[in-house]
């Protein structure tokens, strides 16, 4: 049985400063769709995210959060990748994304244009930042259970997400997350914040609900050209349902549940698209240890995009699997 390749997006926490430097310096393809994309973002608000992105007073270390920035920066680093993919021969069976990454699904899956993507997700940036008082999220290496057992510890926040079995996502207050990181690393706990502005996919964002809710209305879209496989319902979408581009970022995201459910469809190759490589990782820690699906990140902070793309390359000529 041939193995189904699955196109996979992340969403906020994956961005860094620099990332995806060495396919915007060595691969055409990644640059000139870069340009293109920053081009029709700085018509919009005014500022270059490439500029933001590579530049030179900033490290890697450093800390890139600010949503009107971000939002962008991640979309454009996805869907200039999916480009660079597609010029190779390398084409997805289902696309899927995660939170944000749900919007670069949405544009390679057809449901809406390129220019549409940017104006929805710069609309919602606009909208968070208008609305909505700052927040963090932290990721917690532990299993899930462990918010339920100590509830006085978590009170005031909300699980975001569980991406597999010792590994989950709050959001909340940025002084009780940074209380909650400060108690955990006492017991032994490893945790991350995310270089986040807001407590995504919590309540944290409701006061933004109304206004991004409203901007959605009267909205049209495509049936997917392309499988669109959804982390909030890890289902296959066949149209899109009502405010659904408000709810990818406002509801708990499903990735778990989501994987397992493509693990039952066929067996896979994933490639995980996102800036980070950290849903390629993610998966890994999802499959039993009978699948023979398999997963590949592109970009990581450690520059090898060039030598990955090759290894999909070279895996994608013998694709009998």
């Amino acid at each position: 049985m041939t193995k189904k390749i699955i196109f996979l997006f992340s969403g906020q926490g994956s961005q860094y400063y620099w990332m995806g430097k060495e396919l915007y310096e060595h691969c055409s393809t990644f640059r000139r769709w870069m340009v293109n994309l920053d081009d029709l973002v700085f018509q919009k608000i005014g500022i270059s995210i490439i500029n933001e992105i590579y530049n030179e007073e900033k490290k890697l270390g450093d800390v890139f959060e600010r949503t009107l920035l971000t939002h962008p920066a991640i979309f454009m680093v996805e869907y200039s990748l999916v480009q660079v993919l597609l010029e190779a021969k390398v084409k997805p069976d289902y696309v899927c994304g995660v939170s944000l990454g749900e919007f670069t699904a949405a544009v390679v899956s057809r449901v809406m244009g390129v220019e549409d993507g940017i104006d929805w997700i710069l609309k919602q940036a606009e909208t968070f930042e208008s609305y909505c008082q700052k927040g963090s999220m932290l990721a917690i290496l532990h299993s899930p259970n462990l918010y339920f057992e100590m509830p006085s510890l978590f009170r005031g926040t909300e699980i975001a997400s569980i991406n597999y079995d010792t590994h989950f996502v709050i959001s909340g207050a940025t002084g009780q997350i940074e209380k909650i990181s400060a108690v955990l690393k006492e017991q032994g706990v490893i945790s991350q914040r995310l270089p986040v502005s807001f407590g995504f996919h919590s309540s944290y964002i409701d006061p933004a609900q109304e206004e991004y809710i409203r901007f959605l209305q009267g909205k049209s879209f495509n049936k997917p050209a392309l499988a669109l496989i959804s982390s909030l319902t890890s289902e296959q979408l066949s149209e899109i349902p009502e405010a659904y581009f408000w709810k990818v970022v406002r509801e708990p995201i499903r990735f778990q549940k989501t994987i397992q459910e493509l693990e039952t469809l066929a067996e896979c190759i994933y490639i995980d698209l996102g800036p980070s490589g950290t849903m390629a990782n993610f998966i890994k820690k999802n499959l039993s240890q009978d699948s023979n699906s398999q997963c590949y990140p592109v970009i990581t902070p450690f520059n090898q995009e060039l030598k990955n793309i090759k290894v999909i390359k070279d895996l994608m000529l013998g694709r009998t699997f």
